[in-house]
């Protein structure tokens, strides 16, 4: 049997982009990292519509999907800060774009009405545009249309 060998070069790249949220840091925070499954996005389901999505924030913790026995990593926590960072590292297999490296940033900073959350994503590996434009879209909608949404609407 033979196998086709296939050589490209790694690329890096790096996007940022910040969303403003009406609320206190800490509450940011807490939706952020403690409530996620009351606003993570059915389209963000990998596993299924029924899926859990749980997270523990601390260094070394996980960003974990489960639907029965299956499971997905999709990031484990390389720093935190309470109610001010959060660094998490991630791998994007070649089925979603890969191989490649992917290190999200998550800023929390006041700004005097509320929150700023700035989100920076680098990455390194197998990295083309649409995969850049396809993370970029999917982080929008999640702090967006998810977490925005949630901590805004005071549950």
């Amino acid at each position: 049997m033979m196998v086709e060998a296939m050589q490209e070069s790694a690329q890096v790249a790096q996007y940022e982009f910040e969303i403003t949220i009406d609320a206190p840091r800490a509450r940011v925070w807490r939706g952020l990292t403690d409530q996620l499954s009351a606003w993570w996005l059915p389209d963000f389901h990998v596993l299924g519509q029924d899926s859990t999505v749980s997270f523990d924030a601390r260094a070394g913790g996980q960003l974990l999907e489960t639907a029965g026995g299956r499971q997905l990593l999709w990031f484990t926590v390389v720093e935190s800060d309470p109610d001010k960072k959060l660094v998490v590292s991630g791998q994007l297999t070649p089925e979603w774009g890969g191989p490649c490296t992917t290190i999200v940033s998550l800023v929390l900073t006041d700004n005097g009405q509320g929150t700023t959350l700035r989100v920076s994503d680098a990455l390194y590996g197998r990295v083309s545009e649409q995969t850049m434009t396809s993370l970029e879209k999917g982080w929008k909608a999640l702090f967006g249309e998810g977490l925005k949404k949630h901590v805004e609407g005071g549950n």
